[in-house]
């Protein structure tokens, strides 16, 4: 090629390559249409929200959310999905088998993220506990929702196998079991706050309450991870 010769440059732009006024305007408006309907299957459940409702606070015809979404049912389901993807999405991202970190704590920072993202997303709380009473009806009817934990169990594994082998912790910690704990160490005391709060006249959503609440966490299941094992109840496992 000749020194003066310019490199080929990239192919211009087109109108066509630009969305559309209407095609920005359909995206918000679906934007919009879900972003409300999270807020109202989290504070009144599947059976309690209602289409006219969501159409209503999203300044849209009912004929929209069938059009966006195909219904209420497919809604929620998409709902659902969103949110704990969010959830898996955010774990993922947290350094679990990082060869700097000793095992117990990279466990120790999955417990923090959660115990995080459940305090940052109050709706995750409300929409889990709802489709708890539902006996995850709508939750069988997806496809990716069983696909996005996987990963999270992988990372776990790793991290705990890589303890066992150097013998910073106990042996035969189950991933699963294991992830069980954490989130229920980081949920059951926000997600039953109120109740709580009002048995036992003590505010449990006050900061300091739920800090020292996060500092025991902490002791339990570092304790958990590197006690030695209690013989009756190995046999379970």
């Amino acid at each position: 090629m000749p020194r003066n010769a310019s490199a080929p440059s990239a192919p211009a732009r087109t109108a066509k390559d630009e969305p559309t006024r209407r095609q920005q305007l359909a995206a918000k408006t679906r934007e919009r249409i879900f972003r409300i309907a999270i807020k109202e299957f989290a504070d009144k459940g599947f059976s309690g929200a209602r289409v006219e409702g969501i159409a209503s606070r999203s300044k849209v015809n009912i004929r929209m959310i069938y059009h966006y979404f195909g219904g209420k049912e497919m809604l929620y389901v998409e709902v659902l999905e969103h949110v704990l993807a969010k959830l898996r999405e955010a774990e993922l991202a947290v350094e679990l088998d990082e060869k700097t970190v000793d095992p117990a704590t990279g466990i120790l920072q999955l417990y923090d993220f959660t115990e995080g993202h459940f305090s940052a997303h109050p709706e995750l709380l409300c929409l889990l506990s709802w489709e708890n009473l539902n006996r995850a009806r709508y939750l069988k009817r997806s496809k990716v929702i069983p696909a996005m934990s996987s990963p999270v169990l992988d990372k776990l594994r790793t991290l705990i196998e890589r303890g066992e082998a150097a013998g910073e912790l106990r042996e035969g910690i189950d991933p699963l079991h294991m992830y069980v704990t954490l989130v229920s160490l980081a949920y059951f005391h926000k997600s039953n706050a109120y109740t709580l709060s009002r048995m036992f006249d003590t505010e449990m959503l006050a900061p300091a309450w739920q800090a020292a609440h996060k500092a025991q966490a902490h002791e339990l299941v570092r304790a958990f991870l590197t006690g030695a094992r209690v013989p009756e109840l190995a046999a379970h496992f």
